[in-house]
């Protein structure tokens, strides 16, 4: 039957639910991502172009500051999840929050007292990785205390497009304030976001209580059960295989996206962030299409099928990339690229959460994040080195080729399936 405006709709029988929107602890942690995104989105353009820009770094150089944006869950993400499930979720968050804040708050610093090297945005942005590893896990374990199971894919579907609708005017808005008053200065911008996100966070009143101990537990015990868990389960071994081939290929090209367009092509620093609105609109409009296409499909199929025409969109983008007219079609192509990919991107995370047990979910998200984010650096590092040494363009083929393969872990699980079963069918069956 159909609910009030203040409640959602419910089966015959049971209970109205508020709206999900109408709970104030899921609200909180809503704003306070979307505010933090909004400054995120502005420091996606700035911190590179601060290399490329005033600093003159190389093509190898740039892909090094992409590498160190997301090392740390390389070097930490797996000791990071057993120390989350020792620690109040929310506690880490906000530490988080304001570790970020403060480490962006010495790039402006630096350069007012004109001191700002490419070494100190190096540990920057490591040290933002690092802060960022541990938020992220903590923020994918407070989730499921704030919603109940039905409403996973809900939040997440809420949650990503609000992340997208604020990274729609983001870098865009972020290129026309790189341009009126440096980069350096619009990064304190996104500083203030995270003490604002901290702020909300803060206000959060549901209980946050401290896990229980467990006498004896070893952190590398903990994290070898992590690891068994992920590893051992067809469906999430394949949905993270998938997010790590598609994470490695993808920054082999991106790493090396504002090199092209900044250096090369010469674009301002307005009409480089344009390629970051063009994939927050489409990425906004796949978080709104997603539970339709998962119900037309079926969930295992929508995932196949959002990884290959993701890929196969970039690769069309890629000859487009040029100084003039054909930069708006390679933006449109970009966007729908994301329009395509979100449908795996939410998918894939509600599906790990219905499925993993509340005590073990920080640890599984850190192997998860360990594998996914972990592949990004080096691929990074293998874009600055193609960069440099075979052409920027020929890292940006690299990597669009190889974003095609990232389907292959998921395939192979639905061929396993009885009768070419879809990935999400296998693991229903065990």
């Amino acid at each position: 039957m159909t609910t009030t405006s203040t409640t959602a709709t419910t089966s015959p029988g049971s209970a109205p639910r508020p709206r999900l929107f109408r709970l104030p602890d899921f609200r909180r942690l809503w704003i306070g991502d979307t505010v933090s995104q909004a400054g995120t989105a502005v420091t996606v353009l700035a911190l590179p172009l601060v290399a490329i820009g005033p600093l003159g770094a190389s093509p190898f150089e740039a892909g090094l500051l992409v590498m160190c944006e997301y090392l740390g869950f390389l070097l930490l993400g797996l000791p990071a999840g057993a120390w989350v499930d020792r620690m109040r979720s929310r506690r880490v968050m906000i530490v988080g929050d304001v570790g970020r804040a403060a480490l962006l708050a010495t790039l402006p610093l630096a350069a007012w007292l004109d001191v700002l090297t490419l070494p100190q945005l190096y540990g920057v942005a490591f040290g933002l990785s690092v802060l960022t590893a541990f938020f992220d896990i903590a923020y994918q374990s407070q989730l499921p205390r704030l919603v109940d199971e039905g409403r996973l894919v809900e939040a997440n579907v809420a949650l990503e497009a609000s992340r997208t609708v604020t990274a729609a005017g983001g870098p865009g808005a972020g290129g026309a304030l790189v341009a009126a008053v440096t980069a350096p200065v619009a990064l304190a911008v996104d500083a203030l976001s995270f003490l604002a996100s901290a702020l909300l966070l803060s206000r959060i009143r549901r209980p946050d209580p401290k896990p229980e101990p467990r006498p004896g537990a070893r952190l590398r015990d903990e994290i070898a059960e992590g690891l068994r868990f992920v590893f051992r389960d067809r469906l999430l071994r394949a949905l993270t295989l998938t997010a790590a081939i598609s994470n490695l290929c993808g920054t082999i090209g991106t790493s090396m996206l504002l090199v092209l367009l900044a250096g090369e092509l010469g674009l301002s620093p307005f009409l480089c962030g344009l390629v970051f609105t063009a994939e927050a609109v489409g990425g906004f409009l796949g978080s709104l299409l997603t539970t339709k296409v998962a119900a037309r499909l079926g969930q295992g199929r929508a995932m196949c099928a959002s990884v290959v025409v993701s890929g196969a969109l970039w690769l069309l983008a890629l000859p487009f990339f040029h100084a003039d007219w054909r930069y708006a079609v390679a933006c449109a192509l970009q966007g729908l690229g994301w329009t395509a990919f979100m449908t795996f991107r939410i998918s894939s995370v509600a599906l790990r959460q219905r499925v993993t047990p509340a005590p073990l979910l920080g640890r599984v998200t850190a192997t998860v994040r360990f594998v996914v984010w972990g592949a990004m650096p080096l691929g990074a590092l293998a874009g600055g080195l193609l960069g440099e040494y075979a052409g920027v363009r020929t890292a940006l083929w690299t990597g669009g080729v190889g974003e095609l393969l990232a389907v292959i872990p998921l395939l192979l699980v639905a061929l396993r399936g009885r009768r070419g079963a879809a990935p999400a069918d296998v693991a229903t069956r065990g």
